[in-house]
């Protein structure tokens, strides 16, 4: 958890945050998912007079130092390397399609009128959390970016195709975790999310329900970076040693790294094939990163991801993401996931009970109940229902 606040870990919350990601960085031929009443937060309604803030009237990118002055350069830690270091977050990047709406084209960055609509939408989203949502609210950023897409190449800003056997696996995965359709019979029909186990790269790239945050340490030999939510830590070398051997795999893969002038190059290979990075589908092992890791202002740090799998899509394709301060960020702490975590167990008693409520329908001669999805469960309330705001003491 971070210094803006404690949250309990649901199973609700878990499986939000999840979804949430899927429909922001849902491939093209995948599977389409309902979301929510709750993640419907994302857009909520713009009030024809709302007053946009003073930050977000310029597009962030322009405000940047590196971008008003194209020789300034980042400040260097004591033994010479340009310092990374700090506490940042994914939070502008919220309302950022992964994909490129194809009406835009080539068009990297929305004009003027775009951008306003884009600055009224995401000041909308952050007013409707701040004095709408409950404990599990939507976290939005200070900032807004004028970028139209987080996919910066291919040139139309989309993610390429699946190939078929990813085609036919992300359909496939799409009816597992807390908002498949079952049926929960082991811990393995759980998504990792849900586990509590890992998010990969793929942590860096979008903003989802809360936890955004990223930690950048620094030492002559390494960068480590932190991710708040599901508490990974990726440690990159920058001693020349080789890379892992090809049997050990890991969720975030092993990563090594060089300083290319002001920018930090990290390959990593070495992944599972259980990950999923910018999509529906799972990678295979044989997915290649290079990021691209460069401070461009003193509250900003640019973001590149070249994502190399050629057994999941027919083509590389890079992303690109701003990891910015937020006034209320100041540190994270430990992501204590597996100590709230009800989406396993809670979910494999749901499935317990309803084989029951099936067996004693079969019995009694009635109709087969209908299994709920946790779309229904997770979901406004139905009319005539008790509602109690437990944050009033009600």
């Amino acid at each position: 958890m971070s210094l803006r606040g404690t949250a309990t870990w649901t199973a609700a919350a878990f499986v939000a945050a999840s979804s949430s990601w899927v429909a922001l960085a849902q491939a093209p031929g995948a599977p389409s998912r309902p979301i929510s009443r709750e993640l419907e937060a994302l857009n909520p309604p713009v009030p024809d007079d709302i007053k946009v803030s003073e930050e977000r009237r310029v597009p962030a990118e322009k405000k940047a130092a590196a971008y008003k002055d194209p020789k300034w350069t980042a400040p260097k830690t004591s033994w010479g390397h340009p310092n990374l270091e700090g506490t940042f977050a994914t939070d502008d990047m919220r309302g950022i399609p992964f994909d490129r709406p194809a009406e835009f084209g080539t068009q990297e960055f929305l004009n003027e009128q775009q951008f306003i609509d884009r600055a009224k939408h995401q000041q909308a989203g952050s007013d409707h959390a701040a004095n709408v949502e409950t404990f599990n609210k939507n976290t939005w950023g200070v900032r807004s970016f004028g970028f139209t897409s987080l996919v910066v190449d291919p040139p139309n800003g989309r993610t390429p195709p699946l190939t078929p056997e990813a085609r036919a696996q992300a359909t496939a995965r799409a009816e597992r975790g807390s908002f498949g359709a079952g049926p929960f019979d082991t811990f393995e029909d759980f998504s990792l999310y849900d586990r509590c186990i890992a998010r990969s790269l793929s942590a860096g790239m979008s903003a989802v329900l809360y936890g955004n945050g990223i930690r950048i340490t620094q030492s002559p030999d390494s960068v480590t970076i932190t991710y708040e939510m599901i508490h990974e830590a990726r440690v990159i070398r920058l001693d020349n040693r080789p890379h892992l051997p090809d049997a050990v795999t890991q969720y975030s893969g092993n990563s090594r790294g060089h300083w290319d002038g002001d920018t930090l190059v990290v390959e990593t290979t070495g992944f599972t094939s259980k990950t999923s990075i910018g999509g529906s589908a799972t990678n295979s092992a044989r997915l290649r990163t290079i990021e691209r890791i460069r401070r461009v202002d003193p509250e900003m740090i640019e973001y590149r991801i070249t994502i190399d799998d050629p057994e999941t899509y027919t083509a590389p394709f890079t992303v690109r993401a701003m990891w910015t301060t937020q006034p209320t960020l100041t540190d994270i702490y430990e992501y204590a996931c597996h100590e709230g975590n009800y989406a396993v167990s809670g979910g494999l008693a749901g499935e317990r009970k309803f084989e029951q409520e099936v067996a004693e329908a079969k019995a009694k001669g009635l109709p087969v109940p209908r299994r709920s999805t946790m779309n229904e469960v997770y979901s406004a309330p139905k009319e005539g229902a008790q509602v109690f705001d437990i944050n009033k003491g009600q």
